[in-house]
């Protein structure tokens, strides 16, 4: 049943990558938003037309609705507190990740007494890796370093990569763990 546990984790862990790299999406689209916003801002004054008396206001622009709809989505993103969301899952899913990615290797090395040298264990050393490199990169990207936030994407879209490899060759080990392991 312990044998069992890794792979449990690592399917919980691989949906709660899917979703964290979600949420992290949904934050970047506010960021984004705010850009296009702005730019149809300039956009919208640099085609008003000038007016002679002060006070007189413009006609509204065809963009007035565009502006006003962009800054409702934003509104409605800020207000889910995806940053936080984002943030929570990735400490979970780097503290969980890199547990269970020790706690399969011993639990092999305890039921068998050996390691077994190959793609999945190399794959899962790589993951750790890439988790931690991820995360050292937050507090760049919280002073706003967008080389950090692209490379802080690429890291976590190869390691979803490497987890959605991983799950036939995991399968594969699970297999075996019951065909050599005798159930009460």
């Amino acid at each position: 049943i312990f044998s069992l546990m890794h792979p449990a984790f690592m399917f919980f862990l691989l949906g709660s990558s899917l979703y964290a790299g979600y949420l992290g999406f949904q934050w970047r689209r506010i960021r984004d938003l705010a850009t296009e916003i702005k730019d149809l801002k300039a956009q919208r004054d640099a085609s008003a037309p000038k007016t002679q008396e002060e006070g007189a206001s413009a006609p509204p622009s065809p963009l007035d609705s565009t502006i006003a709809g962009l800054e409702k989505e934003r509104k409605n993103l800020i207000g889910q507190k995806l940053n936080d969301k984002h943030h929570n899952w990735g400490s979970l899913i780097l503290g969980l990740g890199v547990l269970m990615a020790i706690a399969g290797p011993c639990n092999t090395f305890l039921r068998t007494g050996k390691l077994f040298p190959g793609p999945h264990l190399y794959a899962g050393a790589g993951m750790v890796v890439l988790w931690a490199a991820a995360a050292a990169l937050v507090p760049s990207m919280q002073k706003g370093n967008d080389t950090s936030r692209s490379m802080h994407i690429a890291f976590n879209a190869i390691n979803i990569g490497l987890f959605l490899w991983q799950v036939p060759t995991g399968l594969d080990i699970v297999a075996k763990v019951f065909q050599f392991t005798t159930l009460p």
